[in-house]
């Protein structure tokens, strides 16, 4: 908590220290020689010595990385490749994992998670029984045997401290099998004997396993199962889709529920306080945040803010440069700052993963709120949906097409159409501007797609479980296309 409590009252200076080093630590790598590390000595030297990245840049680098060269990004060697699920293409990234990122970065962050749950909570209970984590998949890769690559969730559960098996459950054969039907029946099965306390994963793929808990041991809710349940960590998506149902396999106030920001690059973001879902800006991990506004995103050279350079309320994609051999990359996600003193941020959405087809700037955000206020004036509950643009084309009008599978359906779907709509318009002006009138965009076109449908879309795409996500907003129609295909 000191360590935490020390980047939050000097946030600028840690931000400044970890700037140093990293620069410091990859000066005679190949990426370091080619852009100048040695003579890199401010911000402005970095901003001007050193491009933006994306995936596509980096990937030669990875490719040999993957072949086995080394000191070519990061000065130690990488062995680990976090195999990133791709939301908005159907490629794979894989992301370079170095033991300083594995210890500075994902392990501590674990740690600052338990520490901040303990300090918020202190007559906790947790350690008394096992922790449950959703874990993905790994396996040699195929270029070089001594280097492997997986979800991150399976590196961090292959790589964790000996001592945290005893807390941990599944056994690891179980935990990183392939076949996720296999592996959510395997792991039902292998920890109804255990006394589970807490709850690591995506709220999609653990609503899999709880349901499947409940149907095996004939029970009402999960707490009859594990009486000590008292902690569930999410991140990856949005949890409001979830809450619902969550609400109803843990019927009492007993459950905590604390959000993380963890990705394939780093992890990012904790919720440290049980009031609020804003998350704590993590700024000791060895990670140097730029953030560029979102409307400079498609400039060439976009403008670039540091993090004293920030301001709330404003979109922004986030830039980072990781003791992982990640230069200037952008990750893809988009945040708001809702608190500069601590640095506190909330996700928004994706810089690919948005609808603009019209002028109207559609974020997850906005899509997210949306559907709350739809479905609590509905009373309906939404487990999955995606949204695209319907173009004009000949007599067809423009608008947005949802295909939405619900937990709880709406008695009356055209009511929820039209809340969901006027929500829309109060979220967001641009989207209300092309609304107005009927003028450019309809009413959306919403479908109720029977339960299990997203589930047997993921399936057919060889994208189930660990850190696949449906994708949500779309500016093409490939993947709402291929859904309605299925019913």
């Amino acid at each position: 908590m000191h360590q935490i409590e020390l980047f939050v009252k000097y946030p600028h200076d840690v931000q400044n220290d970890w700037f140093y080093k990293l620069i410091t630590s990859a000066k005679k790598t190949e990426w370091g020689i080619k852009y100048g590390y040695d003579s890199i000595k401010s911000y402005d030297d970095f901003k001007n010595n050193v491009p933006i990245s994306y995936y596509e840049d980096l990937k030669p680098y990875i490719d040999r990385l993957m072949k086995g060269e080394q000191k070519l990004l990061w000065n130690s060697d990488i062995k680990w490749m976090a195999k990133s699920s791709g939301t908005t293409n159907d490629k794979s990234k894989f992301i370079p994992v170095s033991q300083e990122s594995l210890e500075e970065c994902h392990f501590k962050g674990g740690k600052d998670l338990l520490g901040i749950y303990c300090q918020n909570n202190p007559e906790t209970n947790i350690f008394n029984g096992k922790a449950l984590a959703l874990g993905g998949s790994h396996q040699i890769n195929e270029y070089n045997n001594e280097s492997y690559y997986g979800d991150l969730s399976a590196i961090l559960i292959q790589n964790l401290p000996f001592w945290v098996e005893f807390q941990r459950t599944p056994s690891l054969d179980i935990a990183l099998l392939d076949n996720w039907e296999v592996k959510i029946e395997k792991m039902a099965q292998a920890i109804l004997k255990d006394d589970i306390t807490n709850i690591s994963g995506v709220p999609s793929w653990t609503l899999l396993l709880l349901k499947k808990v409940l149907e095996i041991t004939n029970t009402n809710n999960i707490f009859e199962v594990w009486p000590e349940m008292e902690l569930y960590v999410h991140g990856g998506v949005s949890f409001t889709p979830y809450i619902e149902e969550f609400k109803m396999l843990f019927p009492s106030k007993k459950l905590n529920y604390v959000e993380t920001y963890n990705a394939s690059e780093g992890f990012f973001g904790i919720q440290d306080e049980s009031n609020s879902n804003d998350l704590l800006l993590m700024l000791d991990y060895g990670i140097f945040y730029e953030f560029i506004p979102i409307h400079e995103l498609n400039n060439l050279h976009p403008e670039t803010l540091s993090l004293d350079e920030v301001e709330t309320d404003v979109n922004y994609a986030i830039v980072i440069s990781t003791n992982a051999g990640l230069w200037r990359y952008i990750i893809g996600d988009t945040v708001k700052f809702t608190s500069k003193n601590p640095y506190k941020i909330k996700i928004t959405g994706r810089t690919k993963s948005f609808i603009n087809a019209f002028g109207e700037e559609l974020i997850i955000d906005n899509t997210e709120n949306a559907l709350k206020i739809a479905c609590d004036k509905a009373n309906a509950n939404v487990s999955e949906y995606t949204v695209a643009p319907v173009f004009l084309c000949g007599n067809a009008s423009a608008s947005h097409e949802w295909a939405i599978e619900f937990s709880k359906p709406p008695q009356n779907l055209d009511y929820f159409t039209e809340i969901l709509d006027n929500a829309l318009k109060s979220l967001n002006s641009d989207y209300e501007a092309k609304r107005y009138r009927d003028i450019l965009l309809k009413i959306p076109k919403v479908h109720q797609v029977p339960q299990g449908t997203f589930y047997n879309w993921m399936k057919s795409r060889g994208k189930l479980g660990g850190q696949h996500k449906v994708p949500r907003l779309s500016n093409d129609r490939k993947y709402i296309d291929d859904i309605l295909k299925l019913i």
